[in-house]
């Protein structure tokens, strides 16, 4: 089942982040971003928080489920998504301990 875009707006709104809370849609479902890393996705309209070692401590709590068939387990924040100031603690968390992006290199042309 697909996520439906208003849940992410949802998700965007209830993070008490702005703008600087970004998503890009992915096979039907949402990459989060934050400062361009990405820290959780929302499938099946709940809310995957990226399993971390440091922020471990914050979602030791949460229910752990794949967000697809086949993924690890993720922390679940859907029932922190009505406290903002939980939620948004948590994604600032997972950004500052995400690693950056690797650099995108250019595609080789095969001749």
């Amino acid at each position: 089942m697909a996520t439906d875009p208003s849940f992410v707006e949802y998700v965007a709104e209830q993070s008490g982040l702005g703008d600087r809370l970004t998503t890009r849609k992915m096979f039907g479902e949402y990459a989060l971003y934050l400062g361009g890393k990405v820290v959780g996705f929302a499938c099946d309209n709940s809310v995957f928080i990226k399993p971390l070692q440091a922020t471990e401590h914050l979602t030791q709590p949460l229910p752990k489920r794949p967000p697809y068939p086949g993924a690890k387990l993720y922390p679940v924040a859907d029932e922190w998504l009505d406290d903002t100031e939980r939620f948004q603690q948590l994604l600032l968390a997972t950004e500052a301990a995400a690693p950056l992006p690797k650099p995108k290199t250019g595609k080789k042309k095969v001749a």
